[in-house]
């Protein structure tokens, strides 16, 4: 095995587990919603919110459980980030967040093994959202016919 061939394996794998991870947070985040939200008794409105809040809420875990992952591989030197860096957790943090989203400001950069775990971030954290969108998209179908005006109400006869 290549001297530089071992940090990158240890990437992948870590990536592998954090994908996998990431993925079933997400999986159950939404499988508790099928169940919970059909039988809530409340308006249909806080319904939708609860799925809405409840998807950024499996982001906000997904995007720190990156940025944890980030600052324990940089106590271990095989990555770093560079650039407008701070040395505090905000900017693993702020790092995971870019990456996640896919937005890449490029004021932080990654560099090492860090370099191949922020681009697989992005590709899980693309599928994440597009699956928390088609999610909630869902969920406002079946609601949606369910949902009326107050107002609607009052000018009935």
């Amino acid at each position: 095995m290549a001297e530089g061939s071992f940090p990158m394996l240890m990437a992948l794998v870590l990536s592998t587990l954090l994908v996998v991870s990431c993925i079933v947070i997400h999986y159950e985040a939404l499988r508790l919603l099928s169940i919970v939200i059909p039988v809530l008794e409340i308006a249909v409105r806080l319904r939708v919110l609860l799925v809405v809040l409840s998807c950024f809420v499996a982001h906000t875990v997904e995007i720190w459980l990156y940025a944890i992952s980030y600052l324990l591989l940089d106590l271990t030197a095989l990555g770093s980030l560079k650039g407008q860096v701070e040395e505090k957790f905000a900017d693993f943090l702020y790092f995971s967040a870019t990456s996640y989203s896919t937005l890449g400001i490029g004021d932080v950069y990654p560099t090492g093994v860090f370099r191949l775990i922020s681009g697989i971030e992005s590709v899980n954290g693309l599928f994440l959202i597009a699956w928390s969108t088609s999610f909630t998209y869902f969920v406002m179908n079946r609601l949606w016919p369910l949902h009326s005006d107050p107002a609607d109400d009052d000018r009935r006869p």
